[in-house]
This record gives structure tokens, sequence and C-alpha cells, in this order.
């Protein structure tokens, strides 16, 4: 089973027994086209990584005692930390004094800062260190089971900190770091109920090395959607956060999908930066709006869309959290480019999930190309004659270049979202495009956060400047 039942409502992963005969294997890929995606989507490793981030997003929601009295979930005033959450406490901290042995390459560069992988290459050498020395109760005894777990779970730490290759970090690497921290809690390293502590204590520390990270070495977003992306780098911070401002649960409710625990800002705050600064210390949320406001310039509206319109909604927070988690389920664990690196060993298993409701290939799986088994033989050479033509050209050259793509079945190269007629374009003019208001052209996928109102935010409600977006209407409340 992927969880089990605790004192509170909510799932819990389930731990391994202390007395069981453990055995561990390295990590490894396991996803490589899109029948390898489906079958992730079913399989234990999917739900346990589900049901480890459902139970930390729980955790960050307020509470409330027997007499009513609500405690609220703040970055300023943290739980109580265990061994287990120092000791990995320091380990952030450590990692981070590494970035002073490989400061920023001063060379001219088009991407990120090679000097990464100067600094990643410290963290690979001093990874089986840190884990001894911060990790060694977890560890075990010395021997072929300590390095076995030692190995699993640094397959996790190494792909937590972005692409040395590829200078670049992502909510691949992010599903890494949870992974881990989820390795650990099914080792027993952790103690039962201190699920706020891991994410205020470990998880908030994380981010911000990341960070200081892509600061400091200018690293690209992996798999990044653009624009219409919730964030170039990072998404846990947004769930966490919105859970921290939703209405306040006892141990034994369920969680909340809508309302907003008194008091907190409304969600259009994030367009104000004066509000951002104020409570970026205190949410993650808002810490992560600020770091955007930090590296981006421009009204929020144009460099963050999907972030604008879910600052619309008038359900509250927890109606917010309830989208982040949709939206984290599709846009990572479903999206191939995402979790085609992730790696499975004996925590999280490449198995079938007996409980899991068998569905068909998702369209972006069917998407996915199908790797080719060694016995199926190569295609046919070209022929001799015209052998650097289009395999879907004519003879006679009749038809335009769609239409003989269609006709042959190779996929047109056009943007989904392209209009049929240059009508539909409307030329300024300057000569630039005049584009019809809306979150996104047509047919992208999330353009906008698919349980956001269609009611854009009052700039005057909000204490924004006069920067609204050039397609909102007059009449646009």
């Amino acid at each position: 089973m992927a969880s089990t039942k605790s004192a509170t409502a909510g799932p819990v992963l389930e731990r391994i027994p202390h007395d069981a005969n453990r055995t561990f294997s390295t990590p490894s890929k396991r996803i490589n086209d899109g029948d390898d995606l489906t079958f992730f989507l079913s399989s234990t490793a999917y739900a346990d990584l589900m049901t480890w981030l459902l139970q930390l997003n729980r955790s960050m929601f307020p509470t409330k005692d027997t007499d009513g009295k609500v405690q609220h979930s703040s970055l300023s005033s943290p739980p109580k930390y265990s061994k287990a959450v120092q000791s990995l406490r320091s380990l952030v901290s450590d990692l981070k004094t590494l970035i002073e042995k490989a400061p920023p390459d001063t060379g001219p560069r088009r991407f990120g800062n090679v000097a990464f992988r100067t600094w990643f290459e410290f963290f690979e050498d001093s990874a089986d260190g840190l884990l001894d020395a911060h990790l060694a109760p977890i560890l075990g005894k010395a021997g072929n089971e300590r390095v076995a777990v030692k190995d699993e779970l640094k397959v996790y730490l190494l792909g937590s900190f972005g692409s040395a290759q590829r200078l670049d970090y992502g909510t691949g690497h992010e599903l890494s770091f949870l992974a881990f921290l989820g390795c650990l809690w099914k080792l027993n390293a952790f103690e039962d109920g201190e699920e706020r502590a891991i994410v205020m204590g470990v998880v908030q520390p994380y981010i911000e090395l990341i960070r200081h990270l892509v600061l400091t070495y200018t690293l690209e977003p992996a798999g990044s959607h653009g624009v219409w992306g919730l964030d170039d780098h990072s998404f846990i911070p947004y769930i966490f956060g919105s859970a921290q401002y939703g209405p306040a649960i006892s141990p034994l409710d369920s969680v909340p999908t809508e309302g907003s625990v008194r008091p907190s800002p409304s969600p259009s705050k994030v367009a104000d930066k004066a509000t951002v600064a104020d409570y970026k210390d205190t949410n993650m949320y808002f810490s992560a709006v600020q770091f955007i406001y930090d590296v981006k310039r421009g009204p929020f509206w144009e460099h963050s869309p999907v972030l604008y319109d879910i600052s619309g909604i008038k359900d509250g927070w927890g109606k917010i959290n309830k989208g982040m988690l949709k939206m984290w389920a599709a846009e990572v664990l479903g999206k191939f480019p995402v979790v085609q690196h992730f790696p499975f060993g004996s925590l999280f298993k490449w198995e079938a999930d007996p409980e899991a409701v068998r569905k068909g290939a998702s369209m972006h799986a069917q998407q996915q190309p199908v790797a080719r088994s060694m016995d199926v033989p190569a295609p046919p050479a070209a022929s001799s004659v015209g052998g650097t033509k289009a395999p879907w050209a004519k003879a006679g050259g009749a038809g335009t270049m769609p239409q003989m793509q269609a006709a042959s079945g190779v996929p047109t190269m056009r943007a989904p979202w392209a209009g049929a007629s240059r009508a539909a374009r409307q030329a300024t003019g300057s000569g630039r495009v005049a584009v019809t208001r809306g979150p996104a052209p047509s047919g992208m996928p999330q353009t906008a956060a698919p349980w956001a109102s269609n009611q854009r935010v009052d700039p005057a409600a909000a204490n924004m400047t006069s920067t609204s977006a050039p397609w909102a209407r007059k009449n646009d409340q």
C-alpha cells in the first residue's frame, strides 16, 4: 500500500518497519517513452509521491485545538526541530558554503555560468561525506546495507540541485528533493507529526539555496513553459504557501478546498510589490513571488500571467491550494519532459500499484516517442533517386506544405494555437500584432490555471499602479 491512515484524516506515507529485512538498490531511469509514462501514472512510486506531497501539504494548513484556538502556519514561528531536521539543515548549509569554492566565471557566456559545473563537482565529491556526517543514524551500521542505502539516497540528493551538463534547474530536480525527503520518512528518520517542521526547516532552506544557485550561476529554467508556466524554476512553494493561508483545520478535518484563514492577505496582493515584501518572510507563496520580482522586470501580469490569473480567484486560498495540487499532478508528475529523468529504486519502486485505477494513455503520453526495440529493423534507406527529397513531397509539387504533411501523416511544425487565417491577426500601425484578450493563445496547454476565474484583479483594490493589461476591457472588474 502507498499510504496508511494515522491520527489525522489525511493519508500518510507508509514506513518500513524497523525490524524488516531491508533490501536497497541504486535508483535508475525507467521512463523512456509514452508507454512508460502511462505505466508510471499507475505505479506505486506515483502513489507514494502524491501521498507524500499531500501529507506535507496538509501539515501547512493552520490548525485549531478543541477550544477553537487557531495556530497559524508562519515561517517566522516554526515548530521545534528534531535532530533529523537539524541535521538536514546543516547539510543544506554545507552545500551553500561550497559556492565560495566555485566563484562564478567572469568570461563571456550565452547561457548558464560554467562555474556551476565546478560547484557540482565539489558536491559530488563530498556527497558521501555529507550523508555520513549528517545522516549516520539513518544509514545504520557499517556494511553492505549501509553502502546500499547511502547509494540510493545519494541518487536523489544529487538529482535535487540541477543539471551540471545543461546548466539548468527545474521542477524535476525539485521533485527529486521531495523524493529524497520521502525516502528518509520511509526509513523512519522523522518523528510522527513533524511534517510542518520538515517543510519549514528543510524544504524552505533548500528552496532558498536553489535561488542562491540560480542567481549565482544564472541557471536556465529546465523544461520551462516560458511566460505561460507557473514559475521558471519551482512549484512546491506555491502549494505549501497557499496552504499556509487556508482555513484552520483540526486533526480529523478534511483538507478544505476553499476559504481562507483570518487574517490573511488577498490573493490579489501578489501584484503589489510592497505587500509581497511584507509577507515574503512569513509565507512560502509570497517568498516565491518575491524571487520573481528580484529576477524579472515589468508589470506582473506581463511576466507572470498564470500567477496573475490565479490572483483573481475569489474563493480564497483553499481554492488556490486545491488547484495547485491538480496543476502539480498534471504539469510535473504527468509530463514526460519532467519525470523522464526520475530514477526508481527500492524506496520508490517501478511496479504497478494494485489499487490504482487503470486509465488509458493521456494525450501527452501519446505524443511521446516510442522506444524502438533492437529487434525492430531500421527504416529502409532512401532511394538513390531524389534522396534528399522530403518524404511527403509529390512529383508534381501540387498542394501546400501543410496539405502534403497532413496527407502523409507527418505532423506539422505549426504552433497548435496558430490561427488559420491572416485576417485573424490584426496588424497595428507600428507593424506589431494586436492580440485579443485572453490569458494565452487558444490551444496552448495550461496557459492559465484551470481553476482561475475569468474576473481580472481590480488594480485599485490591489494597490497596483496603472499597468493594466492592454487587452483589458473597460468594464472588466
